[in-house]
């Protein structure tokens, strides 16, 4: 297994990634909250290769997985009642990882994000943040099993989707 930062010959196998997810919520076999065509799209994938945030897991020359982490802390952050009050510049944010339902049970979510939190000490930022639609139970209890918190459900329009209630979830590295 192995982490890196992505490629764009990586794009189809994270678009792929994205189809497979919105066909499980569609057949009911998971839940996250997206809406296919809406969030997540191949230009999502783009856009964070084009900022060099974009990260992939894989095994064999096959892409299981893909994340992007960055400094972007999504507007509803702001103000948020976060435990740890740091500067912009000590947080780390994990964004849209997604696993592979092919690959799912393996362990690969949590991979991703002990990368997430070894990359984050690397760069001298202890304040992790996560966010997750509420209704993505998987997520956040694979967030909590890991020490995460959450410190807040905030309404609001999340990727161009309606009616989001978005947990905010931190936890604090040294």
């Amino acid at each position: 297994m192995n982490i890196r930062k992505a490629e764009s010959a990586d794009l189809p196998g994270i678009g792929k990634i994205y189809n497979e997810i919105h066909d499980a919520e569609a057949d009911g076999l998971l839940t996250t909250g997206w809406l296919r065509g809406i969030y997540p799209v191949q230009a999502t994938a783009e856009a964070a290769l084009e900022r060099g945030d974009l990260f992939v897991l894989e095994e064999e020359g096959e892409i299981h997985g893909a994340a992007v982490i960055n400094q972007l802390q999504v507007d509803v952050y702001a103000g948020a009642p976060w435990v740890h009050q740091v500067p912009d510049e000590q947080v780390c944010v994990l964004h849209t990882l997604v696993i592979s339902p092919k690959a799912s049970g393996r362990g690969l979510g949590k991979q991703f994000v002990a990368y997430y939190e070894a990359y984050s000490k690397e760069h001298n930022c202890p304040e992790l943040r996560i966010d997750t639609n509420a209704k993505n139970i998987r997520a956040r209890q694979m967030y909590q099993k890991l020490g995460y918190q959450e410190i807040a459900v905030v309404p609001t329009v999340f990727n161009g989707i309606p009616d989001v209630q978005l947990v905010l979830i931190e936890k604090w590295i040294s």
